[in-house]
Order: structure tokens, then sequence, then C-alpha cells
């Protein structure tokens, strides 16, 4: 099994900052990417930002500039800095990766969610 379990969600006002971060555990072979998506009331889930095993980044255009993703291998870890928060950011915010399992293919991975809520 594989798990991957989000934190760093919470209520901030405009302008303000959030780290969130998302950690995947179990019968873990390989990560190849991992990436953060959101999905606001009413809306489709979007993606935010990707980045790859060789650390290649893709971003939301809406968050260019202001989002920064990375991860740390060794902890199997996905973060994402969000700095200058609008009210458009509030949403769900969802941790995906593709991992490989002992024995098995590459699988899409999805966390919990966790809340971020910007105040204008």
């Amino acid at each position: 099994q594989v798990q991957l379990v989000e934190s760093g969600g919470g209520l901030v006002q405009a302008g303000g900052s959030l780290r969130l971060s998302c950690a995947a555990s179990g019968s873990i072979f390989s990560i190849n990417a991992m990436g953060w998506y959101r999905q606001a009331p009413g809306k489709e889930r979007e993606l935010v930002a990707i980045i790859t095993s060789d650390d290649n980044t893709r971003y939301a255009d809406s968050v260019t500039g202001r989002f920064t993703i990375s991860r740390d291998n060794a902890k199997n870890t996905v973060y994402l800095q969000m700095n200058s928060l609008k009210p458009d950011d509030t949403a769900v915010y969802y941790c995906n990766a593709n991992i490989l399992r002992y024995g098995w293919g590459y699988s899409n991975y999805w966390g919990q969610g966790t809340q971020v809520t910007v105040s204008s």
C-alpha cells in the first residue's frame, strides 16, 4: 500500500504565505513525477505545479512567480511554497505522485487534500 499525507494548509490573509508538504510512504520503489492540484467549490480540479524526478518543473499560469514546488527524494516528500496568496487561491489542495511499487507498475496516487483559505 502507498499513502500520501498532506499538511500545511490553513487560513491566511491575502498577501501571506503558506507551505504545503506531502509525504509518500509504503512499499515504494521509486517516484516519478509529483505534483499539486487544487479544486475550488463549483470548479474542476486543476493542475497547480508539477516536478519530475530530475527536478524539471511546470506551473499553472495563475501561480507562476508566486508558488514554488520542490521535492526531497530522500524523504519521498514534495513541497509547495505559496507566496503572495490571493483569495482566488482558496481551494482544497491535493498532492499527486506517480509511484512505482515493489512488484507493481507505476500508478498515480492522491492525498486526502488540505484546505487553503485566503481572506481578503
